[in-house]
């Protein structure tokens, strides 16, 4: 007879109560006191009430004058990604860090499928990127880059263990392009095993002819990037991706809005009560095409795609976001250091690596829209938390202050000023796209989980914490 020790049992998690703040979800505003047990919210109520009075915890957090917010959700990160000969500046160690000092508690990052290989090995990558590496929890994406029999069937075993959302490119030929076959074919994939497209909608095809005639004609800066990826080619691809979608019968989610033009063709599909919809990020709803003529090469450090826009789009953008139109916002967060990165497309724009930094503004951002009069504070919660995790298939898990939830709480000072810069943000990239900007409205704790990440703007997280989520499908489409 054999003897065995006893599982350890892990210690229960200390307690915390959150009081006196104003609780803001997607649906309610209300002054509540709310307690997390075990990394869950177990319970709200209103301060003096018989509920609040039975209330008790290991650690009491005063939120008198703030607000307590559900940790941020930013369906759309690139951590450790190979672009133009080199790799994004924030690996999942220092892009989770960034995310969490900003407030996102949850990032869903992709992991991108290498042609002639197989989705599997790609998802395997970046799990190994990513493992025992995060300060927040994290999902992922799949981009199919190689369509084929092969790749098809496989994208139906990855729905199944919560890797829900396959992207797709119309841009970037010889890289990511897919074809419109290639893109049909998918999308009847995806119409039968619940997952959901996801489209990088530009015309690429005809973006690599205009590019190839601006520099034949010494077109050269980086203003010129945001010149030849005409916001047609954004609205026609756009066009294009819902009618394949209707052929389909698939789910569309079009990323990284930047055009009014586009924003016209996602309008008129949600009008038809399509399943199509639509995220911007902040850098088209704060920046322009000034950006992009800065001297001195300057411009390069805004060189994205799809491109920033001339200002007059901003206003389509706001509008959209207010009317349902469009309903996530995102980050598409993907830095380069000017030095050594960006600079690899001095004389030649098409060179510049494609992405900015942004994973540790979005909450902030998104406030001062409110401080503005853009949003309400409950839509800054819908855009920036909730409709995401639903998207993504992580709510109510993700996304709210719902009893049962994570505990990914944020208590956030809606009256702290403070000044964006690179001197002081906490991405692994040398500049600021907003640098000197002023903003009203800080993160100040962060618990994800029900520990403490950031408290009172101290880092108090570790690499490690931060769980793999597997997401269910989509939840608009029930």
């Amino acid at each position: 007879m054999t003897s065995s020790s006893p599982t350890p049992v892990k210690p229960a998690q200390p307690s915390t109560l959150i009081t006196g703040g104003l609780v803001i979800t997607a649906s309610d505003e209300l002054h509540a006191d709310l307690l997390i047990e075990n990394g869950r919210v177990a319970g709200l109520a209103a301060p003096g009430t018989a509920a609040a009075e039975a209330f008790s915890a290991d650690r009491v957090l005063d939120a008198t004058g703030k607000y307590v917010i559900p940790g941020g959700v930013d369906g759309h990160t690139h951590m450790d990604f190979p672009f133009g000969g080199t790799f994004s500046s924030d690996d999942f160690e220092t892009g989770t860090r960034a995310a969490a000092w900003g407030g996102t508690t949850t990032i869903v990052d992709f992991a991108v499928q290498t042609r002639g290989r197989a989705l599997r090995e790609g998802l395997d990558t970046w799990h190994a990127k990513a493992d025992g590496r995060c300060s927040v929890d994290y999902g992922f994406h799949m981009i199919l880059s190689d369509v084929n029999e092969s790749s098809l069937k496989e994208m139906d075993g990855l729905v199944e263990e919560g890797v829900t959302s396959f992207k797709m490119f119309m841009a970037y030929p010889g890289v990511f392009y897919s074809d419109d076959g290639q893109i049909l074919r998918a999308m009847q994939r995806t119409a039968a095993n619940g997952g959901l497209t996801m489209m990088h909608a530009e015309n690429g095809i005809a973006i690599d002819v205009l590019v190839e005639q601006a520099l034949a004609a010494g077109r050269t800066d980086p203003r010129h990037h945001g010149e030849v990826r005409k916001a047609l080619l954004e609205a026609e691809a756009t066009h294009r991706a819902i009618q394949l979608a209707r052929v389909a019968g698939s789910p569309l989610y079009v990323v990284h809005v930047s055009a009014r033009e586009a924003v016209e063709q996602l309008a008129a599909a949600r009008g038809m009560d399509l399943p199509v919809f639509g995220e911007t990020c902040p850098q088209y709803l704060y920046l322009s095409t000034d950006n992009l003529a800065e001297p001195d090469f300057g411009g390069a450090k805004y060189v994205c795609s799809t491109p920033l826009r001339p200002a007059e789009h901003q206003a389509a953008l706001w509008r959209a976001l207010r009317t349902d139109d469009l309903q996530v916002v995102s980050t598409d967060h993907c830095p380069f250091c000017f030095t050594g990165q960006k600079d690899l497309g001095r004389g030649d724009f098409s060179k510049i690596p494609n992405g900015m930094p942004g994973v540790e503004h979005r909450m902030d951002l998104l406030h001062q829209a409110v401080v503005d009069g853009h949003l309400t504070r409950r839509r800054w919660i819908e855009l920036a938390c909730a409709t995401p995790a639903r998207m993504f298939g992580l709510y109510p898990k993700k996304g709210t202050l719902a009893p049962g939830a994570d505990a990914d709480v944020v208590v956030y000072d809606p009256h702290a000023e403070q000044t964006l810069s690179a001197a002081t943000h906490h991405m692994n990239v040398d500049y600021s796209a907003y640098e000197g900007k002023r903003l009203t409205g800080r993160v100040e704790t962060v618990l994800s989980r029900g520990e403490a990440v950031i408290d009172r703007r101290t880092y108090t997280g570790r690499a490690g914490h931060g769980q793999y989520v597997p997401r269910g499908i989509c939840q608009f489409l029930n």
